[in-house]
């Protein structure tokens, strides 16, 4: 199995290194000083499950790898429509797109079947542009539980979780995602192959949608939001509205709010990834997480009031960090 690591950061790097402890032919592609580090020293893993350290091929050009039978795409979801020359070259006919990414993804109606089947999300895909490059037919679903980071260049500090929920657009159990899952687990992480994903795709949403965009408005962290009683509030209705937008879409999560609000506030004084970019001035990924659930929400007709609220105060504050 012929494996490219496209975005090779904490989450690519990590899985790459774990795809490569199984045996797996694998090619990071990352740029910068952490590219720099990885063809120096490999990449080191330091993880509570134990450290170790991969040797991987890393490049910067797509084009010294050549087509591979898949693709784990490890760019933010704002990325995608410009990744066009750097995966080109690693596709063939069959090539499979694995997708980690938050939030709702492009290919979201793609054989959904149903009223809505073969609806394009205008707001994660805009005119398109994604489709263009990312055929919703090459695309596998993944939802990532794992939490690591970058502590230095070519250094990835896992933290918690190793499940890699994975799944087909169109529910069956395909052979690629069995054969992606089985190298996965072979490599010491969780890959479930699920029958509808888009029930996890909620459920990792729900924490998303409400924790990421205020805790850039209020510069705060996991702890500090749940442990304030009226941003606690806001978080819970917005949560109640998705979960209502998720319904009218036939997922159920399965979880209560107040168990999710509960696992949140365990995890502590962690700094969500849209705070993250933020402190860093970075592009905040707040379309696939807020705008694109409000869209589905006016397709299901949904009201979604305190949604759309905070879309409107953080889509002002991503503006100026876009500026």
């Amino acid at each position: 199995m012929k494996v490219a690591i496209l975005g090779a950061g904490a989450i690519g790097a990590y899985v790459g290194a774990a795809l490569h402890q199984a045996g797996a032919d694998v090619h990071l592609v990352a740029r910068g000083p952490h590219l720099a580090a990885m063809r120096q020293h490999g990449v080191r893993v330091l993880s509570p499950r134990g450290d170790f350290t991969a040797h991987v091929h890393a490049t910067d050009n797509p084009a010294d790898i050549g087509p591979v039978d898949y693709v784990f795409l490890g760019l933010k979801a704002n990325s995608y429509a410009a990744c066009g020359p750097l995966i080109e070259p690693l596709l063939h006919g069959s090539t499979a797109v694995v997708a980690a990414q938050n939030g709702i993804p492009w290919w979201y109606f793609h054989r959904h079947g149903g009223p809505h089947d073969g609806h394009r999300v205008e707001s994660v895909d805009p005119d398109g542009a994604v489709s263009a490059v990312l055929a919703p037919e090459r695309a596998i679903g993944c939802v990532v539980y794992a939490a690591t980071e970058l502590e230095g260049p070519g250094v990835v500090r896992h933290l918690e979780g190793t499940r890699f929920s994975i799944g087909e657009p169109d529910r069956t159990l395909s052979p690629r995602c069995r054969a992606f899952s089985e190298a996965m687990q072979a490599g010491g992480l969780k890959c479930p192959v699920e029958p509808d994903l888009r029930n996890d795709i909620w459920l990792k949403l729900l924490g998303n949608i409400s924790f990421n965009p205020i805790s850039a408005l209020a510069r705060a962290t996991m702890r500090q939001m749940c442990h304030h009683g009226g941003t606690r509030q806001v978080i819970r209705t917005m949560m109640e509205e998705t979960l209502a937008v998720a319904e009218a879409l036939n997922c159920r999560i399965g979880i209560s709010i107040e168990r999710r609000l509960a696992g949140a506030e365990r995890v502590g004084d962690h700094r969500t990834s849209t705070l993250q970019d933020l402190e860093r001035g970075k592009p905040l990924e707040l379309d696939v997480l807020l705008t694109a659930v409000i869209e589905l929400a006016d397709i299901t007709g949904v009201d979604v009031p305190t949604l759309r609220t905070v879309h409107a105060i953080s889509d002002l504050l991503a503006l100026g960090t876009a500026a």
